[in-house]
């Protein structure tokens, strides 16, 4: 729901922030983070929610990052829990770059598994960043889950953001490796291959992995 401002300077900005040209869009969010002022937190939260383009809302995301913690973080969490994807993981981007380990308890399995790539991708890579210490092997386990997911950007974000806990991961590596799904097993041998050797491509690496388990064949089938 679009809030209603009543301040005419808010107004204004928001007009900015929604003008059809996004070089104009730029500019106002540049203009509202280079000079921070609380009344433009709701805004730019709002903005986020529906700006289309990439560079627009990373401009936006900075801006409110300019502003104090205790202003954006209530209003960015609330956004976990929008209907609209793009808020969803506007939101988790925004987190990320935050910060604030305050936010971990809001970032539920639901986000991490969520059927929207952008918003897993978004929660895969704030949760890697916000995990307190000696929770790592949980997350690892949820999202060992999601091995096997989507295209190749999809699965070359659950890499790195597994890779990003370290060897807390070789345990569910270990498991996936030997699931019933293929694409589950190649993914997690992929993701082993670039932790051992982080040189590796990932395209190379899942390519190798595919290979190996079509020759293997299906778990229990004696090969």
């Amino acid at each position: 729901m679009t809030t209603t401002y009543q301040d005419p300077e808010v107004r204004r900005a928001l007009r900015a922030l929604a003008d059809d040209r996004p070089s104009v869009r730029l500019k106002a969010a540049l203009a509202v983070g280079t000079t921070p002022d609380e009344r433009f937190v709701d805004a730019l939260v709002e903005r986020c929610a529906v700006e289309p383009e990439f560079f627009v809302r990373d401009m936006l995301t900075w801006a409110l990052t300019r502003h104090p913690d205790s202003l954006t973080l209530p209003r960015v969490l609330a956004e976990l829990d929008s209907e609209r994807t793009r808020a969803r993981s506007q939101a988790l981007h925004t987190l990320s770059k935050i910060g604030d380990r305050r936010a971990w308890p809001a970032l539920t399995r639901a986000h991490l598994t969520d059927p929207d790539d952008e918003v897993a991708r978004a929660a895969w890579r704030t949760a890697v960043l916000l995990v307190p210490h000696g929770e790592e092997p949980a997350l690892a386990a949820v999202l060992a889950t999601q091995l096997g997911r989507g295209g190749r950007e999809t699965q070359l974000s659950l890499s790195r953001a597994l890779i990003g806990l370290g060897d807390v991961i070789l345990p569910v590596l270990d498991t996936a490796a030997a699931a019933p799904d293929p694409l589950v097993r190649a993914h997690a041998l992929a993701t082993r291959r670039i932790l051992d050797d982080p040189d590796t491509g990932f395209a190379y690496a899942i390519e190798e992995a595919k290979r190996v388990v079509a020759l293997d064949g299906s778990p229990g089938e004696g090969h």
